[in-house]
């Protein structure tokens, strides 16, 4: 079902959708430790959908490319999905079961996550021509890496084929083939897939762009780490630059990162400049961080543009 959006121009997110079931507790239990936690919820997530969500609520034609399952979590997706206003005509359902994600959050708002693509990984190149087909006036391409490397790389090859703005973020972090840097037009790791990616340490903006020039060095035209509450570094070969991270409390940390990319990927196919749709970004993070979960966190335009 299409949005009611003008679908000129907009975003084609090409990713994955998991049920997020979320644990709030103190702290992190150690091996072997139990613990009584906080709360627990079920909410709409994973890394395509959130930034096909943050897309949409930035104002602009997001349309998503994944899979759901045949579970009981298959409407839950796709009506909380439509229900944002994402384009989901290219979301198919596959036999078996919906993409699932177990995370666990602690009193500090630190996460750790195990994805589970389970429906994800049957993400078809042929939901990926139709949905470029179908919107030939998109004007970025958002993807990342919890489905399977050859339908992402025919989606990437597609779009730079097709003059699209290409957003990788690269989570869960693992290198894709070397030659296919070349063809990422932003890349937008957080500090620890920085890190696991370049074997380089980052902690500050004197090592994010070191980070961000090995990067560049394979061939990326702007890397752009994120660093949580330290804020974001842009690198390319004109500047590196620093863009401050508005103080918040935080909450909940799961989604800043899609938030971020939504929102860059909705501000780059209005036409903004690279600069600004980081500034709108960033905001935009700083305000999904203040929310618990993931989906359930990301902010309407009016509120970012409020902030």
């Amino acid at each position: 079902m299409a949005n009611d959006k003008n679908p000129q121009g907009g975003v084609i997110v090409v990713g994955g959708i998991s049920i997020d079931l979320v644990a709030f507790m103190d702290r992190h239990p150690a091996p072997g430790e139990s613990l009584l936690g906080d709360d627990f919820k079920i909410i709409l997530g994973g890394k395509g959908s959130n930034q096909a969500v943050a897309a949409a609520l930035a104002g602009c034609h997001s349309t998503l490319v994944s899979c759901v399952g045949t579970d009981l979590f298959t409407d839950f997706a796709t009506d909380a999905l439509e229900g944002f206003g994402v384009d989901t005509e290219f979301v198919a359902q596959v036999d078996g079961p919906t993409g699932i994600a177990h995370i666990r959050v602690d009193k500090t708002s630190q996460n750790n996550i195990v994805v589970i693509p389970l429906a994800n990984f049957k993400i078809t190149k042929e939901q990926v021509d139709g949905a470029f087909a179908q919107r030939p006036d998109a004007r970025v391409l958002l993807t990342q890496l919890e489905i399977p490397w050859e339908v992402n790389r025919h989606a990437i090859s597609l779009a730079k084929s097709q003059g699209l703005t290409v957003v990788l973020d690269p989570a869960p972090a693992s290198n894709p083939e070397p030659n296919a840097w070349e063809l990422i037009d932003i890349v937008t790791p957080n500090e620890s897939e920085a890190e696991s990616l370049t074997g380089i340490e980052v902690k500050d903006e004197q090592s994010a762009k070191k980070a961000g020039h090995w990067f560049l060095d394979r061939g990326v035209e702007n890397a752009v780490i994120t660093m949580g509450g330290q804020g974001v570094v842009l690198v390319n070969q004109k500047e590196t630059r620093l863009f401050a991270a508005p103080k918040v409390q935080a909450v909940d940390t799961t989604a800043a990162g899609d938030a971020f990319a939504g929102y860059l990927g909705a501000l780059l196919s209005e036409g903004a400049l690279l600069e600004q749709a980081i500034e709108m970004a960033v905001k935009a993070a700083s305000i999904s961080v203040t929310k618990l979960g993931a989906s359930s966190s990301l902010p309407t335009r009016d509120q970012v543009d409020n902030f």
